[in-house]
C-alpha cells in the first residue's frame, strides 16, 4: 500500500506532461506555420474544449465507476500521447493542429479526473494529503513541457512532442501493471444517466463548487499567459529572462504548495485551507500590472513564485471537498463532473485574455482573473454562513 501514492504521482506526472506541450513549442510552431499572435488562446482553449467534452462523455457513460479506473487511466494516456505525437506530421495546418489538441484534451478526462478517482479508492483515511501529492504530480506535469523546451532550446521542438509522448505512455503502464483496482472501489453495474444531475444537490459539494469555480476562473488563463507575460516584461525593460525556464519553475512550484496544503488538511478542514490560497492569488490578481510595471527582475519573480505557489494551493482541497461528499458508487463520476464545469470556465477566461491582449495593454490583463477568486470566496462563505 505504501508504494501505491508514490506510482500514482509518478504515473499522473508522466501523463499530464501532454497538456501543455503543444504550449511550450508554440513560438517554433507558430514560425514554421505562420501562426496569428491570438493562436495561443485558441491553442489552449481546444485542449481545455477536447477535456470538457471528454469529461462530459466519461461522466455521463459513468465509464470510470463501471470500468477498472486502471485500464481507463492506461488507454486514455495511449490514444492522448498518440494525438499529442500526431502534431509533428510535415506540412500540418494551423486547423489541424487545433484538432489534434481537442483530441489530447478529451483523453486527457480519462487520466487527471480518473487519477483522482483510483486515489480515492484506495485512501480514505488522509484523502487530502494523497489529492496534495496527486494534483501536485498535475502541477509539475503541466509545467514539464517548458522546462524540456528549455532544455531543449537548441534541438528542433519535435523533440519536445517525441519526449512528452513517450512519457504518457510510461506513466500509462505504471498504473495499468502496478495498480489495480483499490479496496474501497465499489463498482458501478449500469450506466445511471441521472448521475451527471445529481452531483450538485448536496450542499457542501456546491460549497466545494463555488470555490472551485473561482479558482478555475484563474488558473489555466494565468498558466497560458505567463510566458507571453514575461516576454512582454522583456520587451518594455529590455531584458533577456529565458521565459520557456521561468514559466517552467513558477507552475511547477504549486506543486510543493498541493502538497503542503494536502498535509495540513489532517489537522484543518480543506475548506479552511483553501480560502487562505484563493485569496493571496486573488490579490496578486489585482496588483499584477503595478509588478510588471517596475523594473526590478527580482521582484518581478519573487512575486510570481508567490502567486504559483497560491494559485494551485486549494485545488487538492476542492477535489477532496468533492471526493469526501459524493457517494462511493459514483464518486468517480462525481470529480469528472465538477471538473467538467471547471474546466469550461477557463476557457471563457483564457478566450477573455485573448481578446483583451489585442485591445490593451498586456500590463492589465491578469487583474480581470481576479474577479474568480473574488467569486469563489465570497460564495464559499456564504454557503458556510
Amino acid at each position: 500500500m505504501k508504494k501505491i501514492l508514490p506510482l500514482i504521482v509518478l504515473s499522473q506526472f508522466l501523463s499530464t506532461s501532454l497538456w501543455f506541450a503543444g504550449n511550450a513549442v508554440l513560438p517554433d510552431l507558430a514560425k514554421e506555420i505562420k501562426l496569428a499572435p491570438e493562436y495561443l488562446g485558441h491553442l489552449t482553449s481546444a485542449v481545455q474544449f477536447g477535456f470538457i467534452a471528454g469529461t462530459l462523455v466519461f461522466a455521463v457513460l459513468t465509464i470510470a465507476d463501471k470500468f477498472s479506473p486502471s485500464w481507463v487511466f492506461f488507454w486514455s494516456s495511449v490514444i492522448a500521447s498518440a494525438f499529442n505525437f500526431a502534431i509533428r506530421i510535415e506540412d500540418i495546418s494551423a486547423l489541424e493542429v487545433l484538432f489534434l489538441r481537442f483530441g489530447t484534451g478529451f483523453f486527457l478526462a480519462g487520466i487527471y479526473p480518473v487519477g483522482m478517482k483510483i486515489a480515492s479508492d484506495y485512501f480514505q483515511k488522509g484523502l487530502g494529503k494523497s489529492l496534495g501529492f496527486l494534483i501536485g504530480a498535475l502541477v509539475l506535469g503541466t509545467a514539464f513541457p517548458h522546462l524540456v523546451r528549455s532544455l531543449l532550446d537548441p534541438l528542433p521542438w519535435k523533440y519536445v512532442i517525441d519526449a512528452t509522448s513517450v512519457l504518457a505512455l510510461i506513466g500509462g503502464l505504471m498504473i495499468v501493471a502496478l495498480v489495480p483496482n483499490g479496496p474501497y472501489r465499489k463498482k458501478s453495474y449500469g450506466f445511471d444517466f441521472t448521475s451527471f444531475f445529481k452531483v450538485f444537490h448536496a450542499k457542501s459539494i456546491q460549497s466545494a463548487a463555488y470555490g472551485y469555480f473561482g479558482h478555475m476562473w484563474e488558473l489555466y488563463a494565468f498558466w497560458a499567459f505567463l510566458p507571453f507575460i514575461l516576454q512582454y516584461y522583456n520587451s518594455i525593460h529590455a531584458l533577456e529572462l529565458d521565459a520557456a525556464f521561468w514559466s517552467f519553475t513558477i507552475i511547477a512550484v504549486g506543486a510543493v504548495s498541493c502538497s503542503v496544503a494536502g498535509i495540513l488538511s489532517g489537522k484543518f478542514t480543506p475548506k479552511v485551507i483553501a480560502s487562505f490560497p484563493l485569496a493571496i492569488s486573488g490579490t496578486c490578481c489585482f496588483f499584477s500590472p503595478l509588478i510588471i510595471f517596475q523594473d526590478s527582475t527580482g521582484v518581478l519573480l519573487v512575486f510570481l513564485m508567490v502567486w504559483g505557489l497560491a494559485v494551485t494551493a486549494d485545488s487538492p482541497m476542492f477535489s477532496t471537498m468533492v471526493a469526501q461528499n459524493a457517494p462511493e458508487a459514483t464518486r468517480g463520476t462525481s470529480l469528472t463532473i465538477v471538473n467538467s464545469v471547471g474546466f469550461g470556465i477557463t476557457i471563457i477566461s483564457i478566450q477573455l485574455l485573448n481578446f483583451l491582449s489585442i485591445h490593451i495593454d498586456p500590463m492589465y490583463l491578469f487583474p480581470v482573473l481576479g474577479l474568480g477568486p473574488l467569486i469563489g470566496l465570497i460564495g464559499m462563505w456564504k454557503e458556510r454562513n
